[in-house]
């Protein structure tokens, strides 16, 4: 691997051999050209290294936040799949909301769930947020489409933004992490008030739950607050991940069979394992709503 195979000529990037992660190719850091490799080494190692960096080996091409977790993957043959598990099962949403015309995703990571509702829902405004400008930057890498009339992508604290627009959209999808998980500050129950308030009446949020299983019940709390127990929680076994779906509708009552049967049209359409989501989702739901009633 070199700098000719990702096109980084000229971009103010550094590479180290990825060798002391036992793995051919490359890493790639925005850092200057002439740092010192050592320092950086050492601090990747130890986990002190503050920015996200990129592993390439030729095959896959990796974000990570720290070498804990793979933030995001992209299969360099198929950059528009959504290689993680966890990115397939948001998808879901399209069960309940199969036409949006405006989604709005917290946290960019690799772009793998922008491009790929960018490139697949056609008709469908996609605004991006990401607070870490060093992510935005690495979005070339990954293949991001450049923002035009659908696609706007946003540098600025989610949390603050959200507080301060009046939009409203049709989907929320929320997969916001720092090296550990989920982003701290979205433990905060006004913040998930205001992710409420910028949906439509009949809109829903969908949420990557990552980390530990207290700290993700403590989330799964807080969205059951906010959106009145209209939560259905999906654990992704794949990845270790759980996803929720929580809905705005003061009514929401899913019709199963309605959606069982256009799972299959979304199957076809989108690749997806649409008609597998919908079955899990039902039964976590009937699990979830008998709970609430003991």
């Amino acid at each position: 691997m070199n700098t000719d195979a990702l096109n980084m000529h000229g971009k103010g990037w550094f590479e180290m051999p990825a060798a002391f992660l036992k793995e051919s190719g490359v890493v790639v850091l925005r850092e200057p050209p002439d740092s010192d490799a050592k320092k950086l080494l050492v601090s990747l190692l130890e986990g002190t290294y503050r920015k996200p960096f990129v592993v390439d080996d030729g095959l896959m091409r990796r974000l990570y936040f720290s070498l804990s977790y793979v933030q995001s993957e992209m299969d360099i043959k198929e950059p528009d799949a959504l290689n993680i598990a966890y990115t397939r099962k948001m998808m879901a949403f399209l069960l309940f909301v199969p036409r949006p015309r405006h989604i709005m995703i917290v946290g960019l990571g690799g772009g793998s769930l922008t491009k790929f509702c960018y490139r697949q829902l056609t008709s469908t405004r996609i605004t991006t947020i990401e607070i870490n400008e060093d992510v935005i930057a690495f979005g070339e890498l990954f293949g991001v489409p450049q923002p035009d009339e659908r696609l706007a992508i946003i540098h600025a604290d989610a949390i603050k933004y959200l507080a301060r627009t009046d939009e409203r959209v049709d989907v929320i999808l929320l997969d916001g992490c720092d090296k550990h998980g989920v982003a701290p500050a979205f433990c905060d129950a006004g913040f998930y008030d205001n992710l409420r308030a910028r949906l439509k009446p009949d809109g829903m949020l969908t949420m990557n739950l990552v980390g530990a299983n207290e700290t993700s019940r403590t989330y799964v709390d807080l969205i059951s607050d906010a959106f009145l127990d209209r939560v259905i929680v999906q654990d992704v076994s794949a990845d270790g991940n759980r996803v929720a779906f929580a809905f705005n509708e003061p009514g929401f009552s899913p019709n199963w069979p309605s959606i069982e049967r256009d799972a299959k049209q979304l199957e076809e359409q989108y690749g997806l394992d649409f008609t597998a989501f919908a079955r899990k989702l039902q039964r976590s739901y009937q699990r979830q709503s008998q709970g609430r009633r003991r």
